[in-house]
């Protein structure tokens, strides 16, 4: 039965079956591979994606629960010219490592900043907290988020 969604702006069909996770679809039928499969039970947050604007693990999220939601990936932040927001701060503050938890962290955080666009550390830390990195200390993560955060409101733009 094909899934029709929204991805990345772009209206999609997916073929697979139902149950199959949505970050196996992203990556094997639309060869999106920002997401990344790493543990497979929604602990460490590398495949978080956003569905209707709101961030969820696609390891656990069957396509069938996508079925007419807006779904956008890493790809579909900033551009090969310009990066997104919370891209270009997560940069700018020296809070990018190996990588592997980035689009999952990149997409956590333009879910909440969207939603909360003036949070508190805790808040910030409370967003994050799906989200696993073992290169880090998460100090220069929540620093450019709350960074980005101040930015933004006092230029009076969106995150």
């Amino acid at each position: 039965m094909p899934i029709l969604f929204t991805l990345n702006g772009d209206q999609r069909t997916s073929h697979s079956p139902p149950m199959t996770p949505l970050v196996d679809v992203l990556r094997d039928e639309f060869f999106l591979t920002g997401a990344k499969v790493v543990c497979r039970e929604g602990f460490c947050g590398a495949c978080t994606v956003m569905v209707d604007g709101k961030a969820i693990t696609a390891c656990l999220m069957p396509v069938a629960h996508v079925a007419g939601a807006e779904v956008q990936t890493i790809e579909s932040q900033g551009s090969q010219d310009a990066l997104s927001p919370v891209q270009s701060w997560l940069e700018q503050c020296d809070a990018v490592q190996c990588g592997m938890c980035f689009p999952g962290m990149v997409m956590s955080l333009t879910a909440f900043l969207k939603h909360t666009p003036s949070p508190t550390e805790p808040q910030v830390k409370a967003a994050l907290c799906g989200n696993i990195c073992r290169c880090t200390g998460y100090e220069r993560i929540v620093g450019a988020a709350l960074a980005l955060s101040s930015a933004t409101s006092r230029s009076g733009e969106q995150p």
